[in-house]
């Protein structure tokens, strides 16, 4: 490793040089990047940030699949760094509601795959004696828990970036590296690569032309960088906007206090004997570090920082992210630790060694914020990341800057999902102050967030309000979930509806069963559904046809107002996203996708746009909003009030083209997520009020009424089989195993086309199955619901795992009114994926039995399509 002067240029530079940027480095090296510059503004090993005081220990279950799998990875890095004690972990319950929490943990270990069992009080004691168990119900007990030392971590991976990138070493025999030996100095290679170090260097700006990345501005020099990735934690946002580009996190305080020297500790060696315990109904944990007891809390009320108001290294007695404990916000967690640990906090020869309020990073909604920022080619996000996470996270990163796509699916993180209406400094304050008391809290898998709304709304928000309906939150836009106004329907469908409510508080919160009456009286009259929250942006120029085909499965050279629902997938066939594709001219393409995903499918266009300028890629989704009418009426309603034919034979199915509605000049898609006959009509957003009007007033002769996304998103989509991505398609399953093959493989080439064609020719090691729910009662008699995440059970009550190694588990979950079930998706192999197999589902610790209804692709109501093609 070189710390001499800068060079001119680089051909990767990372900023910061904590566990994220030494871990990014490592494996940058790894997969082929030779020229690698590591600048820091402190000092090493420990520059300052957040890695050098930030908990080191690691619970690898999580309710997120991404975040388990990323734990599990870093723990087997760590291992392999000899950086990692594995003394387990325990999460502790003091009240009823926690224990069933912890009942849903060991269920979401057995759908990732990570080991988790249940521990008594009496079990809890028994691991560790000093836990005052007359306070605890229960106990999830995580054997894979450990604790890791992150700055050696960081040499050990700085020693193996170096002479990997330098050609000392085969990646393959890093591991086999000391760094205190076999590190060959600079000067005596016979090349030039390697890894450069900067530290004590600060970056005063950095140079972006002509919408790319082009040279870090430092005070040591100037450097030429074909790639720069943050990877400076808190200072991130800061780093950003020398570009010109957000990175929305803040800096918060997560309070923590070492006290010692504990008597009882004595007679262990090492720095950890016993588990971590985190008691989460306090929002605190504690653990053995040496003969110290660290306790850190996340109760306290949440302090957020400025990041401009974080001192330097100079200013700082301990470091810029260790400022002084603020005392009087750590009162009660000093209680409730007493409490929960008196033999060693109790301890006469102990007291407070080090107390901090340590500075680590929130985002708006507490996920990492990693990939390519869309507005700046070259330029990289890798913020916000956890020590238990991170040297995962620098691999996943690495794969994505080097191939195209990662083994560990990281979408919902990707940097992107707050473009364009998240990253005001406002909204992310807001955000966080909210989401870091979430952070040991029982959140719901359907909880809305409550601060900074509304902020995106539809023209047609006032009439919905007057209608009284629930709003949801998706993307910054408010979309209504139900409406009270149709609670008369629940009267209507009453025979229809016995036996699919929800009398269990966490089945039916944040639902209602007025969504599966509205679900009733779609399929019955018609209904009005909007606004869907789309990202709507537009693919024009010449060589628009070309580009369309190279980013679609779907064949994108079809005759004007076309519409194809494709796959859009990576080099190793797994899916980007799935989204519509309307051909509206001769060199004029529309894209239409999920507003959750808006952020990520724009820069995953944008980032393939051909250089020669052949082809704009031009935002619609402010400028248009959508209204879905659809039902057996849908077509006498939108006739009365439109000045064309709106006759099946004027206008097929999966074709678009402009109508006027009433004053309003609109363009419509025949199309239907929901299984029914019925358009998307778009129009301009000024006019949305006029469209919605001209339509409801028409509608009252067919009892239209308002209908939600609760029945858009799950009761329509589930009935008719639809996938959806983040749920049933990602990164590590192939359309093949989806169902979504229909398109064969085209001649034009496309993104993915070698490994889908591959996919179509083998035998599926999983296929993606509509299951339902035989029996709803639980032990105690109560009908239980399923949500969404629950692990697939075979007839010997032991998780489902095919042939790659993956865990079956419930994708999706929703109640189908016009079957009288509730469905569930999931990916099950061949031996399992058998119409009528009989499997279960664990719940909340119990075991409720399920049939394979289909194996495949072919919906469940309507499977011939008769209702959106008549």
């Amino acid at each position: 490793m070189s710390e001499s002067d800068l060079p001119g240029s680089a051909e990767t530079v990372i900023l910061g040089a904590g566990i994220v940027g030494n871990s990014l480095s490592y494996h940058l090296a790894r997969y082929g990047r030779e020229d690698i510059v590591l600048i820091d503004k402190g000092p090493l090993p420990d520059p300052g940030g957040s890695t050098g005081h930030a908990s080191n220990f690691l619970m690898p279950v999580e309710h997120s699949k991404e975040m388990t799998h990323l734990t599990r990875r870093s723990i087997e890095q760590y291992k392999d760094f000899d950086t990692f004690t594995n003394s387990g972990g325990i999460e502790v319950a003091r009240t009823d509601e926690r224990v069933e929490e912890l009942k849903r943990r060991v269920q979401s270990a057995k759908s990732w795959g990570e080991p988790g069992e249940l521990l008594t009080p009496e079990e809890i004691e028994d691991m560790v004696p000093y836990v005052n168990t007359d306070l605890i119900k229960a106990g999830f007990y995580s054997p894979g828990a450990g604790t890791c030392d992150p700055l050696r971590a960081g040499e050990v991976m700085r020693a193996r970036a170096d002479a990997i990138a330098a050609g000392e070493v085969d990646p393959a025999d890093a591991g086999d590296l000391d760094p205190d030996e076999d590190v060959v100095p600079a000067a005596e290679r016979s090349g030039d690569g390697g890894l450069h170090l900067s530290p004590n260097t600060e970056v005063l700006d950095l140079h972006v032309e002509g919408g790319e990345i082009t040279a870090v501005e430092t005070d040591r020099g100037t450097i030429e960088a074909d790639e720069v990735v943050i990877a400076a934690g808190l200072w991130s946002p800061k780093l950003a906007k020398m570009a010109g580009v957000e990175i929305p996190l803040t800096p918060a305080v997560h309070q923590m206090v070492s006290v010692g020297p504990i008597s009882f500790f004595e007679d262990y060696e090492g720095e950890i004997s016993f588990p971590v315990v985190r008691d989460m109904d306090t929002q605190m944990y504690e653990r053995q570090h040496g003969n110290d007891l660290e306790v850190g809390s996340y109760q306290h009320r949440p302090i957020l920082w400025d990041v401009e108001d974080v001192p330097s290294i100079e200013e700082s007695p301990l470091s810029p992210t260790q400022p002084p404990l603020t005392d009087d916000a750590f009162e009660q967690s000093m209680a409730d630790a007493l409490e929960i640990v008196p033999e060693l906090l109790d301890d006469p020869e102990a007291g407070v060694r080090h107390e901090i309020d340590g500075l680590l990073s929130q985002t708006p909604d507490g996920a990492p914020l990693l990939g390519e920022l869309q507005d700046v080619d070259g330029l990289w996000s890798a913020a916000a990341i956890w020590i238990k996470e991170a040297p995962a996270i620098g691999e996943a990163m690495a794969q994505r800057m080097t191939r195209g796509w990662t083994d560990i699916d990281i979408h919902g993180s990707d940097v992107n999902r707050f473009y364009e209406y998240g990253t005001s400094r406002e909204f992310v304050k807001n955000r966080a102050h909210e989401g870091f008391q979430k952070i040991y809290g029982i959140v719901h898998p359907s909880e809305q967030w409550q601060s900074s709304r509304p902020l995106r709304t539809s023209p047609f928000h006032d009439r919905q309000e007057d209608l009284d309906a629930n709003f949801f939150e998706a993307a910054g836009w408010e979309r209504p979930q139900w409406f009270e106004s149709n609670r008369d329907l629940l009267t209507r469908y009453n025979e229809e509806l016995s036996g699919l409510t929800r009398p269990n508080e966490w089945d039916s919160r944040w639902w209602s069963p007025i969504i599966l009456a509205e679900h009733l009286h779609m399929r019955d009259k018609v209904a009005m559904v909007g606004d869907m929250g789309f990202t709507i942006f537009d693919l024009v120029g010449p060589g628009a046809t070309e580009f369309a085909e190279r980013m679609a499965v779907g064949r994108m050279d079809v005759d004007v107002g076309q519409s194809v629902y494709t796959p859009v997938l990576a080099e190793n066939g797994g899916f980007v996203s799935d989204l519509s594709i309307v051909r509206v001219g001769e060199n004029r393409y529309r894209v239409i996708t999920g507003g959750g995903m808006g952020g990520a499918d724009k820069a995953w266009f944008r980032d393939h746009l051909p250089e020669d300028g052949s082809v704009q890629l031009v935002d619609q989704t402010s400028s248009l909003c959508t209204l879905g009418v659809w039902g057996p009426d849908a077509r006498n309603l939108v006739d009365s009030v439109a000045e064309e034919d709106m006759s099946h034979e004027a206008f097929p199915p999966y074709t678009a083209r402009e109508i006027t509605i009433g004053e309003v000049d609109a363009w419509a898609l025949r199309i239907s997520y929901v299984g029914e006959r019925g358009w998307e009509i778009y129009a301009p957003s000024e006019q949305g009020g006029r469209l919605w009007d001209t339509l409801w007033e028409a509608g009252q002769e067919y009892d239209v009424r308002p209908v939600g996304m609760g029945v858009y998103g799950t009761t329509g989509r589930m009935e008719k089989g639809y996938r959806l991505y983040g749920h049933e398609l990602e990164l590590e399953y192939t359309p093949a195993e989806a169902g979504l093959t229909f398109h064969g493989v085209k001649d034009a080439d496309f993104i993915g086309k070698e490994a889908y064609a591959k996919a179509i020719e083998e035998e599926n090691a999983a296929t993606l199955c509509t299951l339902s729910v035989d029996d709803h009662l639980s032990e105690e008699g109560e009908r239980r619901f399923m949500l969404g995440n629950e692990p697939v059970l075979d007839p010997d009550g032991e998780v489902i795992v095919d042939e790659e190694g993956r865990e079956s588990y419930v994708t999706s979950a929703g109640t189908a009114p016009s079957l009288g079930k509730h469905l569930l998706m999931a990916y099950l192999p061949p031996e399992y994926a058998e119409e009528g197999q009989q499997l279960s589902v664990e719940y909340f610790g119990e075991q409720y039995p399920v049939t394979v209804e289909v194996a495949g692709s072919r919906p469940l109501f309507d499977p011939d399509n008769e209702r959106i093609r008549s």
